[in-house]
């Protein structure tokens, strides 16, 4: 029997986690005889099988102004309240027409009830999910109480309403144990733990004739050591670590910074590029010319992220908060070895798997740029540490692992003969 799921989300476009996941998902459906729709203001996915929201961003004029009076004050004008409702009404009327448009038989909100950035979205799924008893499950990646810039706020009764909703139709999905426990502790709602995933059974695309030149382009020579950072440049990250453990390598080492700061202004940018002056390192970046996919743009080529990690030597990860570690699993998809910053996440879910990586905890040591000299010097040790991860990897974040958890999610909404076809075939 086929399903027709529907992803509800602000954006599903681009390589942002949110997005990376729920692209991730989709196959895992599709390969099962369901079919995936999509419902947000930013889309790259197929126009037939998408609804465009007129209101579901945070990027929305409307709707960042809302936010701009929402937080940081602990009162709320009627006006604002009605506007929010205003809003509210106008996404259940769109989610309404998406879900009759598509026939949706389960929905499936990413972040949508979990990080206040759209008010309206959140009462608006909450309302018609009690009014129609759809059965949904909620992906949840950053709750509102893991950042501190939402807890001074004007909307609590809203916060309590829908972030995320308490309702019998709802299965919750976390994607650590720390989101779990906390769901667990704050709502007494209980939820599925899915961990982020990659395709560990497929090989991971290489060096070919199209990323040929993409040291060139770069601007990163034939014997200079390429540290990539795979990441968006914002404070979290901890870029700091990275440029000066190059600077410390005493090597012909680059940096290769690979996204910009993105929605998050350009302050801590200017911090990093001033940092790797300081230091006197080679750091580029290169989200000019990255991408989520390859074309030529004004006569200018575009690359992935994954067509510089088959050019990297290291990998650098020193964030200091994570909701999982994308970029970790990245890394070890592409068999590299790594530097990671012993954040909460990785110290609680990742690191008992046993993976073999350059740890530090929260600065760089002596030890630490010896560890990395001796991966980066030993081709040996290298092979060994990066075949290590993949089958590590392998065993607990692979597409296998996904397909498992959503089988045993279908077949509490529907039993086991009547789930989606084939979702617990090998």
């Amino acid at each position: 029997m086929e399903k027709n799921i529907g992803f509800v989300s602000f954006r599903i476009a681009g390589t942002d986690g949110v997005s990376l996941e729920v692209k991730k998902w989709a196959e895992i459906f599709e390969r099962n005889n369901c079919r995936c729709f999509y419902f947000a203001e930013e889309l790259d996915t197929p126009p037939e099988r998408s609804y465009y929201s007129k209101y579901a961003h945070f990027k929305n004029p409307v709707i960042a102004e809302i936010n701009q009076r929402i937080y940081g004050t602990s009162k709320r004008d009627p006006d604002l309240t009605a506007k929010i409702h205003h809003y509210r009404k106008r996404i259940k009327e769109e989610l309404h027409e998406f879900v009759n448009k598509f026939s949706i038989d389960v929905l499936i909100p990413q972040n949508a009830v979990t990080i206040p950035l759209n008010i309206s979205l959140a009462l608006a799924l909450t309302e018609f999910i009690a009014e129609t008893e759809i059965k949904t499950i909620a992906h949840h990646h950053d709750f509102f109480w893991e950042r501190k810039r939402f807890l001074r706020n004007s909307v609590w009764d809203y916060f309590n309403m829908a972030y995320p909703p308490h309702l019998p139709s709802i299965e919750h999905v976390v994607i650590n144990s720390s989101g779990q426990n906390q769901l667990a502790l704050r709502t007494g709602i209980s939820s599925t733990l899915i961990p982020n995933v990659m395709n560990f059974e497929k090989p991971a695309p290489g060096k070919d004739e199209y990323n040929a030149d993409i040291l060139e382009a770069l601007g990163v020579s034939e014997d200079e050591i390429l540290i990539l950072q795979p990441t968006r440049v914002v404070q979290r990250k901890g870029i700091e670590h990275a440029i000066e453990l190059v600077s410390r390598l005493g090597e012909k080492a680059v940096l290769v910074i690979s996204h910009a700061s993105g929605d998050e202004g350009h302050e801590y940018e200017n911090r990093v590029h001033e940092y790797a002056k300081l230091m006197g390192i080679k750091a580029i970046f290169v989200s000019d010319i990255i991408d989520d996919k390859r074309e030529i743009r004004n006569g200018k080529k575009i690359y992935t992220l994954q067509d510089i990690y088959p050019y990297a030597d290291f990998v650098t990860y020193p964030s200091l908060i994570e909701g999982f570690g994308n970029a970790f699993l990245e890394t070890i998809y592409f068999r590299k070895p790594i530097l990671v910053n012993n954040y909460s996440i990785y110290s609680t879910d990742i690191k008992p798997k046993g993976f073999d990586v350059i740890e530090m905890d929260d600065f760089i040591t002596d030890e630490t740029v010896a560890q990395v000299k001796e991966v980066l010097n030993n081709p040996e040790r290298r092979k060994k540490m990066v075949e290590k991860n993949y089958k590590i990897a392998q065993c607990f974040y692979s597409y296998a692992v996904l397909e498992e958890r959503l089988w045993d999610m279908m077949t509490t909404f529907w039993g086991v003969k009547q789930s989606c076809q084939g979702l617990n075939s090998d």
